[in-house]
C-alpha cells in the first residue's frame, strides 16, 4: 500500500537530483561537463560509494586541466565521424541482408540501422550544445 510518510521523505531526497540536473543543461560546453561529474560526485557521496569517488574525482581534475571549448568541439566532431562510419557500415549490412532475402536478418539489420542513425543523431545534437 501506497505511504505518504515514505513517499514524503524519498521525494525530499530526490527533488535536488532534478533540479541538478536542470541546472547542468542550462550550461554548456566543459562547464557542463564539469557539472554533471560533480553532481555524480554528489551521488557517490550520498551513496558511501569512496571507489566511484575517487574516479569521480580524478575525471574531474583531468577536466579543469584538459577541457577546453575546442578541444570539446573536435571530440564532439570526432565522435559523429565515428558514428557515420557506422551508419555507412549498418547500411552495408542491410543491403547484404536484403540479396539474401532472409527476413529475419534484414529485420535484425534494419533495427541496427535505426539505432545508429540515432546515435549519430545524439551525436550531432552534442555537437551544437
Amino acid at each position: 500500500m501506497f505511504s505518504t510518510q515514505k513517499f514524503i521523505p524519498a521525494l525530499l531526497l530526490i527533488a535536488p537530483l532534478f533540479a541538478t540536473t536542470a541546472h547542468a543543461a542550462a550550461q554548456t560546453g566543459c562547464a557542463a561537463k564539469k557539472q554533471e561529474i560533480e553532481r555524480q560526485i554528489d551521488y557517490a557521496k550520498a551513496h558511501g560509494n569512496q571507489h566511484r569517488v575517487n574516479g569521480l574525482e580524478t575525471a574531474l581534475s583531468e577536466v579543469n586541466r584538459n577541457c577546453t571549448e575546442s578541444s570539446l568541439r573536435k571530440d564532439r566532431e570526432d565522435k559523429i565521424q565515428e558514428k557515420e562510419r557506422k551508419v555507412a557500415e549498418r547500411t552495408e549490412e542491410l543491403k547484404e541482408a536484403r540479396e539474401t532475402g532472409n527476413q529475419e536478418k534484414i529485420g535484425k539489420k534494419s533495427k541496427k540501422l535505426e539505432e545508429a542513425k540515432a546515435e549519430l543523431a545524439e551525436a550531432r545534437a552534442a555537437l551544437n550544445k
